[in-house]
């Protein structure tokens, strides 16, 4: 059986059950990752913009301040740590919710610690910062007729020279709409793509993370030239040529 690949870095798990946090804290240590915990929301909160940690596993229901907020307000810092959230919840709309305010993945309680490793594992490696290139793909990349340059290595995104604030999610989901110019895809197969996950429900989810994308590259988010909607299909990139077409006259 292949072994895992070494995956270091500084983990901050929010969560206010002692029983849980330990458990996190001894595997996760164990595995060689640096482990902090916070027990309530503010202080995670604070440990979050704080600490710079490679990653956050928040849990929902946490006293002073919830972890929906937490990662609302996280958010808002542009912060682009990749988080994790655990919840005791059944309801979908909590879901949902959490991934509409920038949660990467959702976790539902209880779970085994082989599933949780395995998504922090698969967070952190689309985290990682490359060299030069990412699977033999340049680590720049020039998109949207080169209007648009992302760095998959830093997880960063330039329009027109300017660095743009995007969250992890934003960041994939521009990165896989752009590569794949001119190509409609489904709310549902987006999900599946960037998401990892099949979602069953989570379809907003896409349509609020596409608001998002528009508000910080279109001049005119309600008429957009990069991501076009597709009516009873979903979404696309512009082409090259459609760009070039739509650019003004000099």
């Amino acid at each position: 059986m292949a072994q895992h690949e070494q995956i270091s870095g500084k983990l901050l798990v929010v969560e206010d059950d002692p029983d849980i946090s330990r458990l996190l804290k001894i595997n996760l240590t164990h595995m060689g990752f640096e482990v902090s915990v916070a027990t309530d929301g503010a202080e995670g909160l604070k440990q979050a913009l704080t600490g710079e940690p490679t990653l956050i596993i928040l849990d929902v229901m946490l006293p002073k301040m919830d972890g929906l907020d937490v990662c609302q307000a996280i958010r808002e810092q542009q912060l682009q740590t990749p988080i994790l959230m655990l919840t005791a919840r059944e309801r979908e709309s909590d879901k949902i919710l959490g991934l509409d305010l920038g949660a990467d993945d959702y976790l539902t309680k209880p779970f085994s610690m082989g599933e949780l490793t395995a998504r922090v594992r698969a967070l952190l490696r689309r985290a990682a910062p490359a060299a030069q290139s990412i699977d033999g793909i340049p680590a720049i990349q020039h998109l949207g007729g080169g209007a648009i340059e992302l760095d998959l290595a830093k997880r960063q995104a330039k329009l027109h020279g300017s660095e743009l604030q995007l969250t992890f999610k934003e960041f994939e989901l521009l990165y896989y709409l752009a590569k794949n110019a001119g190509r409609a895809f489904t709310r549902e197969s987006l999900l599946s793509s960037v998401w990892d996950y099949e979602y069953e429900g989570y379809q907003h989810t896409v349509t609020s993370h596409i608001n998002r994308l528009r508000s910080k590259i279109e001049q005119d988010p309600a008429q957009p030239r990069f991501i076009l909607t597709v009516r009873g299909a979903g979404y696309r990139f512009a082409t090259d040529e459609e760009l070039l077409d739509a650019a003004p006259s000099a």
